[in-house]
Formats: C-alpha cells, structure tokens, sequence
C-alpha cells in the first residue's frame, strides 16, 4: 500500500513538473514573441492586412493637329458598398433616400435596391455590388448620394477606378497611334506614339492605404490619398483628322476592288515633314480590310521604278548626260552577266531619250543609262544614295522601322549586276517613308526632311517639348537639276505611265512603279503597285505615296492603275471639298490675339465684351480665347468643351471665372 501511494506520489510530481516545464516554456515563447520578435510580426500583420495599393494616373490624350482626340483615357467606375461600416442609425436613416437616388441613376427599382441593401446588411456582406463602368461624372454623383457622402469608413462607400483606352473617332491610323500593354513578366511593350512616348503621357501613378476586409477583398482606410497621382502629358500629333479620312478611304476602296493583300498610304507636308496622314490595310480571312500592322514604317522591299528618280538625279546632276541623250531600247532587252533586263512594253520604245524613258518608266533605258556612266566607279552612284540617308532607318519617332539594303561596292553583297539592277530599283531594300522622303525633296526644292507624327509635348495650354522640323540633306542636287526632274517628273503625268491621271483643274507630279516580289521563287511571285509624287506640281503642298501588295492581276497590277487612283482621289478631295482648310490650319498656330479664323469657326466676336460661345472648341484653344479676354478658366475633364458655366452673351468682368467641362 505504501508503494503504491509512493509510485502516484512519483507520478503526481513527474506530471506537475512537466507541466511546469511546458508552462515556462510557453511564458518564454510568449515573450520572445512579445518583445524579441514582437516588432517582425506586428509587421507581418500589418502587411496582410494593410497594404499600399497603385493609383492609376490619367494618361494622357492624343490629338491630331486641329484638336480632335485621337486617344484618350477613359476612368470607368465600379462602385460596392460595405454593408458592416455604418453604424445601425445612420444606416436606418439614410437607406430609403440612397435607393432612391441610385433608382434614378441606375434605372432600377428603388425596392429592389432597398432589399439588396437590408439584405447585406443583415449577412453582414462587405463587398455588395452596386454598379459598374460608371463614368466620371456619374462617380461623381454617386458619391454624393446620402450614406455615400460620409466616406468609406462611415458610409460604407467602396469605389474601384479602372482606366480604359478609347479612340472617340474611331480606329484611324490605328498603327501609327499605336498601344501599350504589359507582358505577363510585368514589363512593357507597343506600338507607335503610344509606346514611343509613354515616359510623357502615363504620367506617375499615386499611392492609396487599403485595409482587407473579407476574402481577399480591400477598402481605403481613407477618402484621401496618400500620394495623390500625376496626370500624363498630352501629346499634339501632326495628324489632319481630314486628310485623314480622305487618304483612308481612299485606300480602302483600291484594295477591295483588287482584293489586294495589303497597302498603305502617306501624305506628308511638303515645307514641314509633318506627317498628315497615313493608313496601313491588311486583308482578314473575311475579305474585311484593319490595320494589322505599320506597312509604311516597317516594311522594307525592292521599291522598282520609283527607285529611278536616283537614276535621273544623279545622271543630271554628276553631269554625265543631259536629259535629251538618247538611247536604243534593243526591242525591249538588255542583258548583264546573261542577266536580262527588260521593259514592260513588248518590243521596247524604239530609240528615246533619257527623260522620255523617265516618263514611259523604260527599264532599259534607265539601267543603260546607269551602267555605262557609273560602271567604272559605282560608288560615286551608291555614295549620292547614302548622303541622301536610304542606307539606314531615317530614325522615326518610335520604334519598329524597317531597315533598308543599300549594296555597297566592295563587299559581299556587290556583283557585277548589283549596279544594274538597283537602276531599276531592285536588288535594294528601302520603306514607302524612305521613298516618299526623296521625292519631297524634290517637291521642297532639294530639302530633303525627316517625316515626324507628332509636334507637341503640352500639359493644356503649357508646351513642354516641341518637336521641329529635322533636316537630312540640306540640298540633295543643283536647282538646275531640280527644275529638269520637276518637269519629268509632272510630264509623267501630263503623258507618260500615269497619264490616266492627268486633270486639268489641278496639277500633280510623279512615278508609277511595278515590282515583282518574291521573284526567286515563281510559286510565291506576285505584284506591288505603286505611285509617289507631290500635288500641286507647280507649288508643292503635300507629297504622297501609295503601295498596293499583291493585287488580284486580272483586275490589274500596274501602279497607275492600282495606286495612282488612290494619289488622285486624295489630291482631288484635299483641293475641291476643303474650302476652308487654310483656316483650320491657323489653330494650330500660337494665338498672340483673336483672330479670324477663331471668330468664323467658333461664333467669337472680334471686338467681344461679352462671353463666346465655346462648346465644341478644343480646350487648349477655348483657355487661349478666355485668356485673352482676361478671365480666369478652371477646366473639368480633358478634351473639347460641353459646357460652360457662363453662357454666351453675358457680360465680361475683370478677373471673372468660368468653369468649362470638357468631353
């Protein structure tokens, strides 16, 4: 008996001491938590569920050259309600009203709401949905509406804003405004102005605290950021919204009677390089024509007979011949190395002269003309092509521009044909830009410029960058070479291969070109129609390109059929349907005083006292005017003006402010 007592005895102590053991064990672990690593999990805590949430800056907008808005940021508004955050009284008094009002709003039941709202209140749900892709000024009038008015944390009130990239006039020169995008990685990539210039329109991003609530849900722990975002910068692109228009349509119509795979066009002014339209069409699987990528810009390809006008310049210019040398067409060949040369017209010409085969595009002239001149020091013909750039990318503003060939004598790439054949614009690889640059060069009377799409980096009416006009040869011949080429270049019109386009109400000078592409490989061989040249011919505004890929050769291949319509129908419409394009061109110029132009387009008085009328006025042009008139502008939105807050006609005071809301 008295064992047993001992060995519980044993027991009791052995179960006591090891609890004593956990015991203190515990108390340590407790204190280390509490002050060793105290300060790691109070961290840890925190971060799971308070954390520093992005918000998103407005990025900014892209207009074409007149203010039209190419691009711009969208917010869109989802809107929830935490049913929990309000207390039991201002829920009651406020619930009735708050349905009511979203009732009107939302175009819903007020009852429906009212028992949405009881509901989540009593399954104490935190994340209610109540509306999504809500704009800016309903978010505005929501957040207003009783029991939202009192914030997040009294009123339950949860706004989510997502930014969304909308094009107002739809998808023109969709490539050349291009996109940004994330990777999966995170990092960026795009196209055209978008990517090119997203330093300047994405502005910086602010900062907001945000506590979790339920399932991975988080609400701000305040109205206020904590780093409140930059807006981006808006970028002025050259683009003629117009021009445009006409050029894309224009373009469009060709392709779809050719079924052709894909073309583009370009009209740039002559004087600037500005870039005033441009539109690349590929062919979907449908027969439907987008644009699916920036031909103009990317796609480097034997250029053919519009490669010639080189020929003739340097012919002229180098003085090896004048433009009256005649030459034997040989019945329409001419070989090299047992290569043949030959012109498109069965039999040749006959015997003609160096500018007569200009204007007819003879291929065997022009090579003839080449290689008996140049043969014996080719790089005195290849070094006037590199000083003209068309060896290398003319360096755009944004990436992805195609790169050109340019043979060089010397290296591997030089033959005996390599001459001869870039005569007549194959073996050499340059971009429809590239072959548009030079004959604006011509058209700017030996100037030769860089093509730019955008002229202005501006926060509203503040320039923060301006982008001029860049020169890459300053003089590409002698004015008496011009003046030949000039007329050879209109007498290809007047009656040579674009003859079919000659009008007599308005002048044009140019080239037609045909190439064969993929001609190494007869399965794959097809057709790029062409024209390049300048309108009006005797004083050049706009120089212009067109290139058709691939057009269905029943319907016809030959560039004067195929893309010199499209050159037509643009240099028509620009100069019979724009009357009053010389007026819209003054917006774009800096305003010292109102002028005319402001006061036919807008309805402004010259001598006003009183406020003008200014909807539909961009809003860079409508703070120019108010400025002027001594008033002080505070703008709601970006964009053009929807509303002012002093109507047209009242009465103007000194230092008197106007509100105008922008689209």
């Amino acid at each position: 008996m008295a064992i047993t007592e001992k060995n519980n005895s044993l027991r009791m102590y052995l179960v006591a001491g090891i609890i004593f053991m956990v015991a203190v064990a515990v108390v340590i672990k407790l204190t280390n938590i509490q002050w060793v690593d105290g300060a790691y999990y109070r961290s840890l805590a925190k971060e799971r569920t308070v954390k520093n949430f992005d918000i998103p800056s407005n990025k900014g907008n892209i207009y074409s050259s007149d203010g039209s808005l190419l691009a711009t940021s969208i917010p869109e508004y989802t809107i929830r309600f935490d049913a929990v955050a309000p207390k039991s009284e201002l829920f009651n008094d406020n619930v009735r009203a708050l349905s009511d009002s979203l009732s009107i709003l939302l175009q819903r039941p007020s009852e429906d709401i009212l028992a949405e709202f009881r509901k989540a209140r009593a399954t104490k749900n935190r994340y209610l949905l109540i509306a999504r892709k809500l704009s800016y000024t309903e978010y505005m009038k929501i957040k207003s509406f009783p029991l939202f008015n009192k914030g997040s944390n009294k009123g339950g009130f949860i706004a989510e804003q997502k930014i969304v990239r909308q094009h107002p006039i739809g998808l023109i020169a969709e490539r050349t405004i291009g996109y940004e995008r994330l990777n999966a990685d995170g990092s960026a990539n795009g196209k055209g102005i978008e990517y090119a210039f997203k330093k300047y329109l994405n502005g910086k991003n602010g900062k907001q605290l945000m506590q979790k609530i339920a399932k991975n849900q988080w609400k701000p722990i305040s109205d206020i950021s904590q780093i409140e975002p930059q807006d981006g910068y808006d970028i002025i692109s050259t683009i003629d919204v117009y021009i445009q228009d006409i050029a894309h349509h224009a373009l469009l119509k060709q392709l779809e009677y050719y079924q052709a795979d894909h073309g583009c066009v370009v009209v740039m002014e002559t004087k600037t390089g500005e870039v005033k339209a441009i539109s690349n069409l590929g062919r979907a699987e449908d027969g439907t024509y987008f644009e699916t990528q920036n031909y103009a810009v990317t796609e480097s390809h034997e250029p053919g007979s519009t490669f010639k006008l080189l020929d003739l310049i340097a012919l002229l210019d180098d003085k090896k011949v004048d433009s009256s040398k005649v030459y034997d067409t040989n019945g329409g060949v001419v070989k090299y190395y047992g290569k043949s040369v030959r012109d498109s017209h069965k039999g040749g010409y006959g015997k003609i002269s160096l500018a007569r085969g200009f204007e007819l595009s003879s291929n065997t002239v022009m090579v003839q003309a080449v290689q008996e001149n140049y043969k014996d020091n080719p790089s005195q013909f290849v070094n006037r092509i590199d000083s003209y750039g068309l060896n290398k990318p003319l360096g755009l503003q944004f990436l992805g521009e195609g790169k050109p060939k340019i043979p060089q004598p010397g290296t591997s790439d030089w033959s005996g044909i390599a001459l001869p054949w870039m005569a007549y614009g194959y073996g050499v690889s340059v971009t429809p830009l590239q072959t548009l640059a030079l004959y604006n060069a011509v058209a700017n009377d030996g100037k030769m410029i860089k093509p730019f799409f955008v002229k202005e980096i501006k926060e509203w009416n503040k320039t923060i960058k301006k982008f001029e006009t860049e020169t890459i040869n300053e003089k590409i011949c002698s004015d008496e070479t011009l003046n030949k080429v000039k007329a050879i270049l209109e007498n290809v019109v007047k009656k040579g291969t674009g003859s079919k386009l000659y009008s007599p109400n308005f002048s044009m000078a140019g080239k037609t070109g045909t190439v064969q592409m993929n001609y190494k490989d007869k399965s794959k061989l097809y057709y790029a129609s062409s024209f390049v040249g300048y309108f009006p011919a005797n004083q050049p505004k706009y120089s212009c390109i067109v290139v058709v890929h691939k057009p269905n050769v029943e319907a016809g291949y030959y560039g004067a059929d195929v893309a010199g319509p499209v050159f037509k129908r643009i240099a028509q419409k620009i100069y019979t349907d724009v009357p009053s394009t010389n007026a819209i061109k003054k917006l774009e110029s800096k305003i010292d005083k109102q002028d005319n132009s402001y006061n036919k387009m807008y309805d402004v008085q010259s001598t006003a006292v009183t406020i003008p009328n200014l909807k539909g006025m961009p809003a860079m042009d409508a703070v120019t005017i108010l400025e002027n008139l001594g008033l002080k502008v505070k703008l709601i939105g970006k964009g053009k003006v929807i509303k002012q807050s002093l109507e047209k006609g009242t009465a103007i005071k000194k230092n008197q402010i106007i509100t105008l809301e922008l689209s």
